[in-house]
């Protein structure tokens, strides 16, 4: 078994996370200002220094010094002093720098299809009946073999399915016109938001996250501070990435330490307004995925912002103070202390008003996976910088990284939209054939009046229609392999092409 690392100590009491229990998820809380982000880069940088690749968004800009050593910070030396510790070897961690919009590290790409219409329909806002028709226009396209790589895809087959809508009626159902009409402006919202930089291949390999340099897991750094500003899309890129974690992971039981550590910052906007049917969805990967080797770290404000049902779920616990300002707020005091172990010489809901910046009540899992006793410590820094990287050291990381050069390259893949296209034009060519060899017949040219011109002009149109008919009856009935999506977006239970 791997050795237990110290997380925290007091003048009296020393904590310690084990390894072995890193799976078993866990949660970070507390008010602007107390010390959380501090706390998840020393818990992010122990994970790494044992082995294991770590995941977590940088809201804030402020994560990415980690790659850097620390040891220039006076009240970081301090603090050791204090606690009586010595200075630890001053060093960063393996970093890999990611970004959706590509701008401040490499870019991160998924599928229409691997997104899929369930967490699609949490970035478009759509309502149930929406959702549904949502649904129904990936079915059509599993059936046709179209593959959703790209916007332009789901345009392209949201316009197909409109347009031909009685077609699909008896297959599928009704499709709604305004349903279409809805879905089609939240997807132009979503393209203002930056979501057409997101959408496209090569996708993200999630192989390429999980690696180690040295012996070391390699953290993993997502700038999320533009993302910040279209908060459905961050909360469904994240549970995207869960998801792809889940599918691809086998089984693995207990084990020495965790094959990845996944932390979700500002977590609260995983689970605002969000359908029943996704709260589900989150609470089963949240339960299955330890079994995975995958632990999930929670980081918001308030454990009010997380759902009972997931919250039960998260055995390791780092609390930092929280401010009783308003019913709110005293709710959340209320809740922190009741879901954290008792300790009978620690009032735990006035010591949670009463902590200091970088103290904290912290309750880790013992080897038998029960939690432990609350005690009021210190949280021991990270060995790296605390605070940015800057301009030129993250043009290096970016350089040097071992995925440089995978995924800058778009590629453009023959999908929906190239089929729709061609399909269009094959029509629009035997319209137009049809309607010259109509106009070269013999009795055409001699009897070519007015009247004769209207014939030909209504028999061209039911040839056209007639072919495109016929195209639309042809594709239905060629039922192909249904593209599969992530846990997440998975409705039809196929598996991945």
């Amino acid at each position: 078994m791997s050795e237990p690392i110290l997380i925290g100590k007091s003048a009296t009491t020393e904590v310690f996370f084990l390894p072995q229990m890193g799976n078993r998820h866990g949660l970070i809380t507390g008010a602007t200002g107390t010390g959380k982000t501090v706390s998840l880069q020393a818990l992010a940088q122990q994970f790494s220094d044992m082995g294991t690749p770590v995941f977590m968004a940088d809201v804030k800009g402020d994560l990415a010094g980690i790659s850097q050593a620390g040891g220039d910070n006076e009240k970081v030396k301090t603090r050791l002093k204090d606690l009586g510790l010595p200075e630890p070897t001053w060093a960063g961690a393996p970093t890999t720098l990611w970004d959706v919009f590509g701008e401040q590290g490499h870019p991160v790409r998924a599928t229409i299809s691997d997104m899929g219409p369930l967490l699609l329909s949490r970035m478009l806002d759509l309502n149930d009946t929406q959702a549904g028709v949502l649904t129904m226009v990936f079915k059509i396209a599993d059936d046709n073999q179209m593959l959703l790589l790209d916007l332009k895809d789901l345009h392209s087959m949201l316009q197909f399915v409109g347009d031909n809508a009685k077609q699909f009626t008896t297959d599928y159902g009704n499709v709604s016109a305004a349903s279409i009409g809805a879905i089609q402006r939240g997807l132009l919202t979503l393209e203002s938001q930056g979501a057409d930089k997101f959408f496209g291949e090569p996708m993200l390999n999630i192989d390429d996250m999980m690696q180690t340099v040295s012996g070391k897991g390699v953290v993993n750094i997502m700038a999320a501070d533009k993302l910040m500003q279209s908060p459905r899309l961050y909360g469904a890129f994240l549970l995207w990435m869960l998801s792809e974690l889940f599918e691809k992971l086998p089984e693995i039981g207990d084990i020495e330490k965790p094959k990845f550590a996944f932390f979700f910052d500002e977590a609260h906007l995983l689970f605002a307004d969000a359908p029943k049917v996704l709260l589900e969805k989150i609470e089963q990967v949240v339960r299955l995925i330890r079994s995975k080797g995958v632990g999930v770290y929670f980081v918001t404000q308030n454990p009010i912002d997380i759902p009972d049902t997931v919250l039960g779920q998260l055995g390791n616990r780092v609390q930092h103070a929280l401010r009783a300002f308003t019913p709110r707020d005293q709710k959340a005091v209320q809740v922190a202390a009741t879901t954290m172990r008792e300790n009978p010489d620690l009032d735990i809901a006035t010591v949670i008003t009463e902590l200091g910046v970088g103290e904290a009540l912290v309750s880790t899992l013992d080897a038998k996976g029960t939690p432990n006793i609350t005690q009021r410590v210190f949280m021991i820094p990270p060995a790296s910088r605390l605070g940015p990287a800057t301009d030129n050291e993250r043009t290096q990381l970016i350089r040097q990284s071992i995925v440089a050069g995978v995924y800058e390259q778009t590629v453009d893949s023959e999908s929906a939209y190239e089929k729709l296209q061609a399909r269009a034009a094959e029509t629009a060519k035997a319209a137009e054939e049809a309607q010259k060899a109509d106009e070269g017949g013999f009795l055409g040219g001699i009897f070519g009046g007015s009247d004769s011109k209207k014939k030909t002009s209504s028999r061209n149109d039911s040839l056209l229609e007639s072919a495109a008919k016929s195209m639309i009856r042809a594709a239905s009935s060629n039922i192909g392999r249904e593209i599969t999506r992530g846990i997440l977006g998975s409705l039809f239970g196929s598996k991945r092409r």
